[in-house]
């Protein structure tokens, strides 16, 4: 069934798809020997000379996230190599591979993972390299930059958590001399990280209106410098990490331009994107320049969505059973039944049945407007607010040791909107265990768990009891990382590889 809803959008990202071939030129993307000028365009040396040049190519930064986040680039390891998601068991090898931990560096989402995320760095040091060169608005360039460093930072974030040590590259690449760049140690990216969003936060206004409605502001830097302080603190009970996010994330709580909706569901509807629950999110265009959230996921040849669905990978029971009885958020986030456009009859879905077109599905995210096969319009959901609560929760209990009455408030709020009675009277070990869960359930599909698994110690542990349709992953220790891509090992002698690769 269609639902009904205006959709109209005024964000900049309508200008993105005529920017991003003029990035991809001016950000050393074509053929080096391509003469631009022959064909009246401007070329890298002549477009950054105005402030709609710095505009313009600021913008098209976003478009590298788009890119990233509309099919599998982050979603598959951190669902089908977690306790998650199941692959669909005939399909992509190295989606499996993922699924089952028989990795090779040659598999090639893991390639993508890193290709996609130096492409976004690359085009961001063409901003900060630029940029400042521009005779412009001081408050305004500042701006841009700021945003240059905050997406910087999150394509690093998502490498160092992936792979460990990797190549800090700060300035833009003109040329291939040089350009074999040795591994830079996991704390030092984690250095840069926190400067560029504390510089970031800085520079960013606190919102936006009109057409700029959608780029990065100090929320959104605050909020990730919050995530990755976090992240930082990993499992170590005296990290001084945890009372740094801690308070990272009361400064976003504090701002007072951030809550809840009322219902789960509110969080994901076209009309609020950019909403009052948002940080930051990457945005798409309904049948013009959407994302394979909808007919990806759906049952596999169902006809209720664009092209029949693909059944890419479904929802593990370890997952779909972990909900607490009156959870709303459960019949949000998945697809249980549908009636058949054709028959009428209403088709059950199971997380048992082997048949990909019997599966229940990720649904929360789904684009019922859409017309058209893997162009929904729907968001991702990047940082959302109940993150900053999550996030603020789990760092004090951890640097107090033991929750105090502000972390019971703000893993309550989440509960109270799902429907559910408070937690209360919990130890340390107690409350850490009802973060991790209610990550797990607020976050699901949303490009979370497996980091999250990770950084807390608790991969193997998970992989290893989600055992359903015969996995038995071959995970390791080793296996917190990702394998270096071979394709960049041969382009670049300075590499190394991931240790049990």
């Amino acid at each position: 069934m269609k639902m009904s809803i205006n959709h109209k959008i005024s964000w900049p990202w309508k200008k993105i798809s005529i920017l991003l071939w003029m990035l991809c030129c001016l950000a050393n993307a074509c053929a080096p020997d391509l003469d631009l000028n022959q064909l009246g365009a401007k070329s890298v040396n002549t477009y950054y000379q105005t402030p709609d040049d710095a505009n313009a190519a600021t913008i098209a930064l976003y478009g590298q996230l788009r890119a990233i986040y509309r099919d599998e680039t982050i979603n598959t390891p951190n669902s089908v190599s977690s306790d998650d998601a199941i692959p669909f068991l005939t399909g992509n090898a190295d989606r499996l591979a993922l699924w089952n931990y028989n990795l090779t560096s040659q598999n090639t989402f893991v390639a993508d993972i890193w290709a996609n995320a130096y492409t976004g760095i690359q085009r961001s040091n063409v901003v900060l390299n630029r940029v400042p060169k521009i005779q412009m608005d001081e408050q305004l360039k500042n701006q841009y930059l700021g945003e240059a460093q905050f997406l910087r930072a999150l394509h690093y974030f998502n490498l160092v958590r992936f792979f460990g040590d990797v190549p800090l590259v700060l300035d833009e690449t003109l040329s291939l001399e040089n350009s074999e760049v040795p591994r830079t140690s996991a704390s030092a990216v984690y250095d840069q990280i926190v400067d560029d969003l504390k510089n970031a936060s800085d520079f960013l206004p606190n919102s936006y209106s009109g057409s700029d409605v959608g780029r990065a502001t100090k929320g959104a830097a605050l909020g990730l410098l919050a995530k990755v302080l976090l992240t930082r603190a990993g499992s170590d009970a005296a990290s001084p990490y945890w009372a740094q996010a801690a308070n990272t994330a009361k400064e976003v709580i504090d701002m007072n331009t951030y809550a809840l909706w009322d219902d789960y569901s509110q969080v994901f509807e076209l009309a609020n994107r950019c909403g009052k629950e948002s940080l930051f999110e990457v945005l798409y265009i309904t049948d013009l320049s959407g994302n394979n959230f909808t007919t990806g996921y759906a049952p596999r040849g169902s006809s209720i969505v664009p092209g029949t669905g693909s059944g890419i990978y479904r929802v593990s029971s370890s997952l779909f059973n972990s909900y607490e009885n009156g959870d709303r958020r459960k019949a949000v986030t998945f697809l249980t039944s549908y009636t058949s456009p054709t028959s009428g009859e209403i088709v059950q879905l199971s997380v048992d049945n082997t048949d990909p077109a019997l599966a229940v599905s990720f649904w929360k995210m789904a684009d019922l407007t859409s017309t058209v096969a893997g162009q929904s319009g729907k968001s991702f959901p990047y940082l959302r607010y109940s993150d900053i609560l999550l996030i603020y929760a789990e760092a004090l209990n951890e640097s107090n040791n033991g929750p105090t009455a502000e972390a019971f408030i703000a893993i309550n709020k989440l509960r109270q909107r799902a429907g559910l009675d408070p937690i209360q009277n919990l130890n340390k070990a107690k409350f850490r265990e009802a973060i991790m869960k209610e990550r797990r359930l607020e976050f699901c599909f949303e490009g979370n768990r497996w980091f999250d698994l990770v950084r807390t110690g608790k991969l193997l542990e998970a992989v290893k009891t989600e055992n359903s349709f015969s996995r038995n992953a071959t995970i390791q220790g080793f296996n917190r990382y990702l394998p270096i891509p071979q394709r960049e090992i041969d382009a670049n002698s300075a590499l190394t590889q991931n240790t049990g690769y």
